[in-house]
C-alpha cells in the first residue's frame, strides 16, 4: 500500500506541474520518477484521483486534478525533488498586534503547530488556513522579541 500511496502522490505532482495530454505521456513521466506500471493500473489511478481533461492556455487538452489547493497547476514546473526541498515559510507581516504569515499551499497548519508547541509568551493565539497563519501578539510584546522567539519555531526566519 505504501508504494501505491507514493505513486499516487507522485502522479498528483506530475499532473499539477506538467501538461500531460495522454496516458502514454503520463506513463513516461512516471517511469522517469521510477514507477513502472501498466496502462490499466494508470487508468484506475486516474479514475481514483478523479482526474479529468481540460483545455490548457494554449488550447491543448491536458490532464487536470479536481480543485485541491495543494495541486493547482503551476506556471513554472520544478522537479519533485526541488519541490520537496523548498521550505514552506514565505513571509511575515505585522499590523498592530496582528501578524500574518504566508506559506506555500498546505504548509500553514504544520508551521502553526510548531509555533503553538514552542509556547511563545508573546503570542496570544494562532489560526491556520491552507497557506496563511493569523497570529495575535500580546500588547506589550515587541516585534523584535516576537521574531526572535518565532525563529525557534520557523527556522527560515533566522
Amino acid at each position: 500500500m505504501k508504494v501505491k500511496n507514493s505513486r499516487m502522490e507522485t502522479l498528483k505532482m506530475l499532473i499539477s506541474s506538467q501538461e500531460l495530454s495522454s496516458q502514454e505521456e503520463v506513463l513516461k513521466a512516471l517511469s522517469k520518477e521510477g514507477y513502472k506500471l501498466t496502462q490499466a493500473t494508470l487508468s484506475r489511478d486516474l479514475k481514483q484521483l478523479k482526474v479529468a481533461k481540460a483545455a490548457s492556455m494554449n488550447g491543448k487538452y491536458v490532464y487536470v486534478l479536481p480543485n485541491e489547493t495543494m495541486y493547482k497547476r503551476v506556471s513554472n514546473p520544478r522537479s519533485l525533488k526541488e519541490m520537496m526541498m523548498t521550505p514552506g515559510f514565505l513571509s511575515i507581516n505585522f499590523s498592530g498586534n496582528m501578524i500574518v504569515i504566508k506559506t506555500r499551499p498546505g504548509y500553514a497548519s504544520s508551521i502553526a503547530y510548531n509555533i503553538d508547541n514552542h509556547d511563545i509568551p508573546e503570542i496570544l493565539g494562532t489560526i491556520a488556513g491552507d497557506d496563511t497563519i493569523f497570529l495575535v501578539k500580546k500588547e506589550d510584546a515587541s516585534e523584535e522579541a516576537l521574531l526572535k522567539s518565532l525563529a525557534n519555531a520557523i527556522p527560515e526566519l533566522k
